[in-house]
């Protein structure tokens, strides 16, 4: 039964899935006919797509009825429940009714269930900032796509200037096949640091400064980032969390007297252990305690951010604060 739900963050990659089952499903000289793209803020939206997705394709190629930003994972009455069991079965085979939707779609509701039964649902989540391993994958997997030949270090690099972004990455990547094709081998750290947008990059040398206490540092990094870069502060803060989570990890484990590399990378979500031995060194003199404390700030900040705070002000503050606790006291009088 074409009936398809894709939910998720990822709204690059879904929106790509969709080009993709467009493509497949509609004729283009008979779309006009055959393809209907409804609000999911309309009242009547998911009756409209059912009446829509009953009635047979014209001309060549199937029907596609897409209900964009739909509610019906989240709300659905007896009425409508009736509705989508009645008609859902009768939707020709040469018919496709796709709903698509950022939220997650509410497992208490009877709706879900029915959907779960007679339709394909696809998530399209973001990656953890912190996952390194996951971003490199995800690296690795596009770069494949493009045919574009990366050494791992270029690999692990692109994942920490780029951070979960899929719309940035694609873009980088396209710009860097487009580069490669003038060379044999795989592109380098150098030549992808001169080619790609960093500002990811300059979030970790944000992350940096307030770890090494340095605020006058850090607040121009701020302002760099968001006049600048014109960088999203809730983007920044994916970054500075990603980095403080995972150097709090680490120097717990350590302080917890863990010796074993595989086992402290493995708690820290690390893909290459070797890194430790830099991170050793970059978290020499902050105890565990010191980066504890960055987080409920952190999430305050989160919180802050996602209620409509003013991002300057907001991450200016937050900065002082954060870069206060790695201050040796006779700086903080």
């Amino acid at each position: 039964m074409p009936i398809y739900f894709y939910w998720g963050e990822d709204q690059f990659t879904l929106q790509q899935a969709v080009k993709q089952l467009q493509k497949r499903c509609l004729d283009a000289q008979w779309e006009a006919f055959n393809f209907e793209k409804i609000s999911g803020e309309q009242a009547d939206a998911t009756q409209q797509a059912l009446e829509q997705a009953l009635t047979p394709p014209f001309g060549g190629g199937d029907r596609l009825v897409w209900v964009v930003d739909s509610t019906l994972g989240q709300s659905c009455d007896d009425g409508l429940l009736a509705r989508l069991q009645k008609s859902i079965p009768a939707i020709p085979p040469d018919c496709h009714l796709l709903f698509t939707s950022s939220k997650k779609l509410d497992r208490r509701l009877k709706s879900t269930k029915y959907l779960e039964n007679n339709a394909t649902i696809r998530e399209f989540a973001l990656i953890s900032p912190w996952n390194t391993e996951a971003l490199i994958h995800q690296i690795q997997s596009i770069a494949q796509d493009l045919q574009l030949p990366l050494t791992p270090e270029t690999e692990g690099f692109l994942a920490e200037a780029l951070g979960n972004d899929t719309r940035l990455i694609w873009n980088e990547l396209r710009k860097l096949k487009l580069y490669s094709q003038s060379q044999s081998g795989p592109l380098t750290v150098p030549q992808a640091e001169e080619l790609v947008n960093t500002s990811t990059q300059n979030s970790l040398q944000l992350a940096q400064a307030i770890r090494d206490g340095e605020t006058a540092q850090a607040l121009q990094l701020v302002a760099d980032l968001l006049l600048t870069h014109n960088e999203p502060a809730l983007k920044i803060l994916a970054t500075l969390t990603g980095q403080f989570r995972t150097w709090t990890l680490i120097k717990l484990a350590l302080e917890a007297g863990e010796k074993d590399d595989k086992a402290i990378a493995a708690q820290a979500d690390l893909s290459n252990p070797k890194r430790l031995y830099f991170l050793r060194k970059e978290l020499r003199g902050i105890t565990g305690g010191q980066l504890l404390k960055t987080l409920p700030l952190l999430l305050e900040l989160e919180y802050q951010l996602k209620r409509g705070a003013d991002p300057c002000s907001s991450l200016q503050t937050k900065v002082i604060e954060l870069s206060s606790l790695f201050q040796p006291v006779h700086r903080r009088r």
